[in-house]
């Protein structure tokens, strides 16, 4: 990676052991977007950041960048306050629909609000029902239900 690569996100679903969050990663500028449909803090699974922190530095000493003693938890995480689920079911599609809001916008950054285009307190049956149907479609076009 480069300074062109500097403005990237990198989208990790993660897997808590039963619950689906968004991890949307920036790992030259070592900040991490998180976003849990259940309202959550990362603290409620230190594993994560524990495995993300170590593979950003990882990264980081990958790329031979050096930092202070003080610059080495110098990694950013910044909790996004999305639309929460109104169940204990459907967190892997709000999971989908963070990323693909993020993706049809363009954004480089998830700003601590939401975006303002999808900014509400909750989705509607019909928003979740949407990337259902989105990732079905999907799921046909690459043959894996057959």
């Amino acid at each position: 990676m480069d300074n062109k690569d500097a403005e990237k996100l990198f989208f990790i679903p993660f897997n808590t052991g039963g619950h689906w969050l968004l991890l949307a990663i920036n790992p030259i500028r070592e900040i991490v977007y998180y976003l849990d449909s259940l309202g959550n803090d990362w603290t409620t699974y230190p594993d994560m950041k524990v495995l993300i922190d170590t593979v950003l530095q990882a990264f980081r000493a990958q790329r031979d960048i050096q930092t202070s003693r003080r610059g080495a938890n110098s990694i950013t995480w910044i909790k996004v306050a999305c639309p929460q689920q109104r169940n204990q079911i459907d967190c892997g599609y709000f999971m989908l629909r963070f990323m693909r809001d993020t993706l049809a916008l363009g954004r480089l950054k998830i700003p601590i609000d939401y975006f303002d285009e999808f900014k509400c307190a909750f989705y509607t049956k019909d928003q979740v029902d949407e990337i259902k149907e989105e990732w079905c479609q999907f799921m046909i076009k690459l043959n894996v239900c057959s």
